[in-house]
């Protein structure tokens, strides 16, 4: 059957018996949710899966799929439903009649409603909410998001929640699904301690990494800043990332904040940081924690469902914060800096954790077991570099 061309032919892969074909769907194409997609796709490839990816260009999700090769093809669509949804659907019909797949797998609201109506039951299909669209909005535009989260959540064949506070979340506010828990994986070889890092002056050095914009809390990072400096002078911050917010967050910065801008490589700003701050109002399940502590950095994240769920138990006491709490961030980030001892034992419990619970290859294989459940088929377990194999024996 023929496919619409992307950006060019995938790789050869591993070969493998009765390999499914994989149609990812995807809304929104930035930030976390662009990240697990292209970590997704890129295990899935190297499994030998055929993949193929239908999204809207632009954004870090094109960029990363075509770093992998893999065949994308344009589907133009918004982040919300509204009188546009109509014409999404009937593209996204005339995709799949195009490609063929086995299944399809759509990531966040949009593409979950969409998905729903264009399938319309003649396949497997996985929805993967990635945090909940009505917890990011007030009033008549939460009821109506969700309203289009139950619709998109009832008819798949599965969904998809990174945490299990998602899922709690999601059965507290009536949405009926056929649940799977399958927390977020980091590539542990690409965050690890040892490498490059990036560019420093003299300091202690806090690091936020996420998108400049309202939900990753920012605002409230610089509102505790002052207090860390008068506390531990000398204390630098660089925020990393770009975003809806960014113009704000600049105007009034004092000098000891710079303002990295996007980055391609982010394990170098982790290994840079002395601690890595995370104040997010709201969260899933948060890849940027996780890829902190891989990279064997102590990490202060606010205790907001999914954030809390990302640390050791050991971290609980040190590094977990009230949301909306400048002072408490301030206290938490200052006791850090001072000292040195705790972050290295932290650091070390991070990187312990992550490798147990939260490495890239068993969560692309635990969503390659929910395929295989659903399709009854053979398909082989991720292939991984001998080189990023690491052992948590003490």
């Amino acid at each position: 059957m023929r496919i619409s061309p992307g950006p060019g032919p995938c790789r050869a892969r591993p070969s493998v018996v009765h390999a499914p074909h994989i149609l990812h769907v995807t809304q929104p194409v930035e930030g976390g949710v662009a990240r697990a997609v292209t970590d997704l796709v890129g295990a899935q490839l190297a499994a030998g899966l055929r993949v193929t990816v239908a999204c809207p260009e632009g954004g870090t999700l094109t960029e990363g799929l075509r770093a992998l090769d893999c065949t994308m093809l344009r589907w133009d669509a918004t982040r919300s439903p509204g009188h546009r949804l109509p014409d999404e659907v009937r593209r996204l019909t005339r995709l799949l009649r195009e490609v063929g797949p086995d299944l399809v797998h759509a990531h966040g609201a949009k593409a979950g409603v969409a998905a729903r109506l264009a399938v319309h039951g003649r396949m497997p299909t996985v929805f993967q909410p990635h945090a909940w669209s009505f917890a990011a909005a007030d009033g008549v535009v939460a009821q109506l998001a969700l309203g289009w989260e139950r619709f998109g959540a009832r008819s798949a064949t599965r969904v998809l929640c990174v945490s299990e506070a998602e899922r709690r979340a999601g059965e507290r506010y009536g949405i009926t699904a056929r649940w799977r828990v399958i927390p977020n994986g980091v590539d542990t070889h690409r965050f690890r301690p040892e490498g490059d890092r990036a560019r420093s002056g003299p300091g202690p050095l806090v690091v936020c990494v996420g998108r400049l914009c309202r939900q990753m809390g920012q605002d409230v990072l610089l509102d505790a800043w002052p207090e860390v400096v008068r506390r531990v002078p000398g204390a630098r911050l660089v925020l990393v990332g770009e975003g809806p917010e960014a113009e704000r967050l600049r105007a009034g910065a004092p000098a000891s904040v710079e303002f990295a801008g996007a980055s391609a490589d982010t394990a170098a700003w982790y290994r840079a940081a002395d601690v890595v701050a995370l104040p997010s109002r709201r969260e899933g399940l948060g890849l940027a924690p996780l890829e902190a502590m891989a990279c064997a950095r102590p990490v202060v994240v606010t205790n907001v469902d999914g954030a809390r769920e990302n640390l050791p138990p050991g971290h609980l006491p040190s590094c977990l914060v009230p949301p909306e709490d400048p002072g408490a961030l301030a206290r938490a980030v200052t006791a850090l800096l001072r000292d040195e001892p705790l972050r290295t034992a932290l650091g070390a419990q991070a990187r312990a954790h992550v490798l147990v619970a939260h490495d890239l290859r068993h969560a692309a294989d635990a969503v390659i077991d929910v395929y295989r459940e659903l399709l009854g088929t053979v398909t082989a377990p991720c292939v991984v570099p001998s080189q990023s194999r690491e052992s948590v024996s003490p």
